[in-house]
C-alpha cells in the first residue's frame, strides 16, 4: 500500500466517525469567509462547502457520512 493509499483510508476514516463535525467546520469556514467579504461571494463559498463535503463523504462509496 502507497502512501497516497494510506493518507485515503486515514480520511475515509476521520470522516466516517468525524462526519458531522468536518460538515460543520465547512460550513463555519464558509461563513467566516462571507463575513470577511462582505457576502460578495456567498453563492461561490456555498456551492464551495457542499463540493467539499460532497467530496469527502462520497470516499467510502457512500454518502451517508456528512450532512
Amino acid at each position: 500500500m502507497g502512501f497516497l493509499d494510506d493518507a485515503k483510508d486515514k480520511l475515509t476514516d476521520a470522516v466516517n466517525s468525524q462526519g458531522d463535525k468536518i460538515g460543520d467546520a465547512l460550513d463555519k469556514a464558509a461563513d467566516l469567509a462571507s463575513d470577511k467579504t462582505g457576502g460578495k461571494f456567498d453563492a461561490k463559498l456555498e456551492l464551495g462547502a457542499e463540493k467539499a463535503k460532497d467530496a469527502l463523504d462520497s470516499l467510502d462509496g457512500k454518502n451517508d457520512d456528512i450532512s
